[in-house]
């Protein structure tokens, strides 16, 4: 039988690797210019990694390349692959900047480059300016996506464009080519950035803070340049503009464009946008009856963890005394999501949607009598079995990942709410934690929440394929 993946496959995927390859390079050598303003020393490590990857990719790139070839498997391979080396080259800068080990100098360049937002370090406010700069700025990159930044740069139009889109699990087209899309969601991300940046100097943030915030709760990121992430700077104004941006961050670059075209009835049309305004609004009201939330913490928590963006405004050590019923209740959010085309994670609500449509249609059909047909749309176009089925293969693929490595933290004496509410946040990229995540968790559970903010990232298909490819190669 042949092989998933040969040595043509591997090929194939060297050049547009290679190119993802020297754009984090690039992305690696931008911080340099923070390390020279504040005169630190740490621009040796950025020069020398992001030389590094830029030279790796350079000879990749001179291996022979036709990109009519490439197929969905290979963008998936190279997807997966993309985001691995990324963290890894983030780890090393790290590692020579902080002198943390490598697997603790790894989890937190996955989490940066992941958009999860978690961190090892127990003080970040002791970095140097040019570390926490370039957290951001992986998070920022990561927000938009490793690959989808190299189209919009690098690739030229064409199949190898449209196979690498697609791999990032990206459906939504605004322009009729994949490059036009991407060069038009680039557009949009930076007017967003910018806006971001002015607000919070506005409301009374420093620019170098206002940067890095806007940088991490736009991408929906999340990881701060402060101990106590937002709220160290106990202003309702920057909270409010900080919803804001998380709130943009997870709405659909679909529907950005058409509220900047002036098509603004369409946004409220739109299923996704629907169903957060719905989901936000309950689970908002659940916290300040049962759970007893201000109304600011209510509010704040739930857009930080349906948009899957992680900041909040109390520390740790309130929020590990959380009831369980808050801690369910953000817990739901981080699962599900906000809208598919977008810098969220998790599940995204189309899924949900969809699986929430399919059984009322379902039992709707039950009810009805013989032979009816019962009309299956969402925002007007039709869905059939197969939208229906991969969306529920898709949630069932995800809750037994989650169920895996909620099994793993339990098994080294942590408590099943906490585990779980843990292992939903890192692989739904969103950060917000129980206080399980630190320097000294054990290494076989930080290794599997590094597993976890991988396949989060990249929707597990890519990472499965990959290792499908993988198993071939050392079989054969």
């Amino acid at each position: 039988m042949r092989n998933y993946l040969g040595k043509k496959d591997l090929i194939l995927i060297a050049n547009p690797l290679g190119m993802i390859m020297q754009g984090t390079g690039i992305v690696v050598l931008i911080p340099i210019i923070i390390a020279l303003i504040y005169g630190e020393n740490d621009y040796v490590g950025f020069l020398a990694f992001g030389a590094f990857s830029i030279l790796v990719g350079a000879f990749l790139r001179r291996l022979p390349a036709n990109f009519n070839l490439l197929k969905l498997k290979h963008g998936m391979i190279i997807a997966s692959l993309a985001w691995l080396w990324a963290a890894l080259i983030g780890s090393f800068c790290l590692m020579y900047s902080t002198n943390i080990d490598f697997l603790n100098a790894y989890f937190e360049s996955m989490s940066a480059w992941s958009g999860s937002g978690f961190t090892i370090y127990a003080n970040v406010e002791i970095l140097p300016k040019s570390i926490l700069f370039l957290r951001s700025l992986m998070q920022w990159v990561g927000g938009l996506g490793v690959v989808i930044v190299v189209i919009g740069v690098l690739i030229r139009p064409g199949t190898a464009a449209a196979r690498l889109y697609k791999s990032e699990a990206r459906e939504e087209k605004i322009k009729p080519s994949i490059t036009g899309t991407v060069k038009t969601i680039w557009w949009i991300y930076l007017l967003y950035t910018i806006l971001g940046i002015v607000l919070y100097v506005i409301v009374g943030m420093n620019l170098f803070d206002a940067i890095n915030n806007t940088f991490t709760n736009l991408s929906t990121g999340g990881m701060s340049i402060k101990n106590d992430s937002i709220g160290a700077y106990g202003s309702n104004a920057i909270y409010i503009v900080t919803m804001f941006l998380m709130i943009l961050g997870g709405t659909s670059f679909l529907v950005h464009y058409k509220a900047l075209k002036g098509r603004v009835i369409d946004v409220f049309h739109d299923i996704q946008f629907q169903a957060m305004i719905i989901i936000i609004s309950v689970f908002y009201i659940l916290l300040i009856v049962n759970a007893h939330f201000t109304s600011m913490d209510s509010a704040f928590f739930v857009i930080s963890a349906l948009s899957c963006t992680g900041s909040n405004i109390q520390p740790i050590s309130t929020m590990i005394n959380w009831s369980d019923y808050a801690k369910v209740i953000i817990l739901a959010a981080m699962i599900i999501g906000m809208s598919a085309g977008s810098t969220t994670g998790a599940l995204k609500l189309i899924r949900v949607v969809t699986l929430v449509k399919g059984l009322y249609w379902e039992i709707k059909k039950i009810l009805s009598p013989q032979g009816s047909i019962i009309p299956r749309k969402i925002s007007g176009k039709p869905v059939g079995d197969v939208e229906i089925r991969e969306a529920g293969s898709y949630t069932f693929i995800y809750l037994f990942f989650m169920f895996i490595s909620w099994l793993v933290l339990m098994s080294y004496g942590y408590g099943g709410i906490d585990s779980l509410f843990e292992v939903a946040s890192a692989q739904g990229n969103v950060g917000l934690s129980m206080g399980i995540v630190s320097y000294n968790m054990p290494d076989v559970a930080e290794l599997f929440m590094i597993f976890n903010m991988w396949i989060g990232r990249i929707e597990i298909i890519p990472a499965l394929v990959l290792l499908k490819g993988l198993w071939d190669v050392f079989k054969g």
